[in-house]
């Protein structure tokens, strides 16, 4: 369902947003914040493999996570509080 073959990020990033996406689990504050679209809070967040991988990520999720589930605070607190798993 998630191509992963063109993006470049840790495996852990991969896995927590594979997570978040299909089972509404609630990520940390790196991706909280990338997930949000708050680019000052996803720098100040990151590691600084996720500092190298930031484009690969964000493009991650905007090609390939459902548009309902990122882009705002009030769009991923929504997501997280579906039960439709």
């Amino acid at each position: 369902m998630y191509n992963r073959n063109d993006y470049q990020m840790k495996d852990s990033t991969y896995d927590a947003l594979i997570r978040y996406a299909k089972e509404k689990i609630r990520t940390g504050e790196f991706l909280y914040s990338v997930l949000t679209n708050n680019l000052f809070e996803s720098f100040a967040h990151a590691d600084d493999i996720n500092k190298v991988d930031l484009y690969d990520i964000v493009t991650f999720v905007y090609n390939e996570l459902p548009g309902i589930c990122w882009g705002s605070k009030e769009k991923v607190e929504k997501w997280l509080e579906k039960n439709d798993v």
